[in-house]
């Protein structure tokens, strides 16, 4: 059984390095809406290092989605593009001034992988941690999304979301939104 409703931010870009510093500030902030400002850094760099392997070698296009989603005890941050093939993870040696984001990812998350997507492209994906009970449901309900008390406040008796199971399956794309 569920005890909470999973959490699910979704942004589609084009990675330019404009865009990049963009979602990195989207990310920071849905983690702090969430109340995971322990987890902002190592998000950031995670999705910093995914959508720069995306501007730097996915073809034919640089077009992408980016998925934060916070299911119980686990955020899981993945970025999907349009190129088939996989990345890997290597050793760049001393002097060499790129090459390490895989690496990176892999030091700093709890676990990381790829999901082929056949002709559509694959999933780069990595996992922290995220025990703190602190992501809870506001204390007033509310209307249509709304995260402040307004003229409707009382409009909507209950105060917990109905959640589907969900499967966890490492790399997959999200079956819980809510």
């Amino acid at each position: 059984m569920i005890s909470q409703p999973s959490r699910h931010c979704t942004v589609e870009l084009q990675a330019l390095p404009s865009r990049i510093g963009q979602v990195r500030r989207i990310v920071s902030a849905q983690l702090r809406y969430w109340h995971l400002d322990p987890l902002i850094d190592q998000a950031a760099l995670g999705v910093t290092e995914l959508l720069t392997n995306v501007l730097r070698h996915a073809q034919p296009d640089k077009m992408c989605t980016v998925d934060v989603e916070l299911l119980l005890d686990r955020l899981t941050v993945s970025v999907h593009d349009h190129d088939p093939r996989l990345p890997a993870v290597r050793d760049p040696g001393m002097s060499a001034t790129s090459g390490r984001g895989l690496a990176l990812v892999a030091a700093m998350s709890e676990s990381w992988g790829v999901k082929p997507q056949g002709d559509t492209g694959k999933v780069v994906w990595f996992t922290l941690p995220a025990s703190s009970p602190t992501v809870t449901l506001p204390e007033y309900p509310a209307v249509y999304g709304a995260t402040t008390i307004g003229p409707f406040a009382g409009a909507l008796e209950t105060k917990s979301v109905p959640v589907a199971p969900a499967t966890e399956t490492p790399g997959a794309r999200p079956t819980v939104a809510g």
